[in-house]
C-alpha cells in the first residue's frame, strides 16, 4: 500500500513539506531521536543598559514627586501610571516614564481627575454624566419606595423614643 493512499492531496503535500523541512535534523540514520535545540535565553538587561544609554545621551533629568500619571486615549480609556519614574529633556522635547501601566476606564479615576481633563475629553465627561443621570432617574422611585418603609418621628427622637 502506497505512502498517500486514501489521503487527500493537500494533506499528503503539507507531509512531504514537513518531511523535508525536518529531513537535516536528524543526528543518525532513520530511527533516531531529532537533536534538540538550545534555546538561547537573551536577557533585557542588555536593552535596558542601550536605552539608558540613549537617554543619557539625550541629556534627560530625573524628575522626583509625581505621583501619579494619565495618558488619555481616544476611546475614552487612561492609561494610568501610579509611582512612575519620570525623566524629560525639555531641550529634546522628551519625556520618558517609566513603571507599571494599568489600562483603566475613565469612570474609575474620577473624581480626582477632573483636573487634568481638557476639551476633548468632554464628549466622554458628558457621556458619563448622562449615564449617571439615567441611573439616577430609574433610582428615584426606588428610594421613594425606601423612605415609605421608615416611620416618621418628629421633631425630637428622644421624646418619641420614651413613649
Amino acid at each position: 500500500m502506497p505512502a498517500g493512499a486514501g489521503v487527500p492531496a493537500d494533506v499528503q503535500a503539507a507531509r512531504d513539506k514537513l518531511k523535508a523541512r525536518f529531513q537535516d535534523v536528524r543526528t543518525g540514520g532513520k530511527g533516531t531521536a531529532r537533536r534538540t535545540k538550545i534555546a538561547k535565553h537573551q536577557t533585557h538587561s542588555v536593552d535596558d543598559k542601550q536605552l539608558q544609554a540613549q537617554l543619557k545621551r539625550l541629556g534627560v533629568n530625573t524628575i522626583p514627586g509625581i505621583e501619579e500619571v494619565n495618558m488619555f486615549k481616544e476611546d475614552g480609556s487612561v492609561l494610568h501610571f501610579s509611582a512612575p519614574k519620570v525623566q524629560a529633556s525639555v531641550a529634546a522635547n522628551t519625556y520618558v516614564v517609566s513603571g507599571n501601566g494599568e489600562n483603566k476606564r475613565l469612570e474609575e479615576l474620577l473624581p480626582g481627575i477632573i483636573n487634568q481633563l481638557g476639551p476633548d475629553n468632554l464628549v466622554n465627561l458628558k457621556r458619563i454624566a448622562e449615564g449617571y443621570a439615567a441611573a439616577g432617574a430609574g433610582g428615584g422611585a426606588k428610594a421613594e419606595e425606601a423612605d415609605e418603609d421608615i416611620p416618621d418621628i418628629g421633631e425630637n427622637f428622644e421624646d418619641v423614643s420614651k413613649q
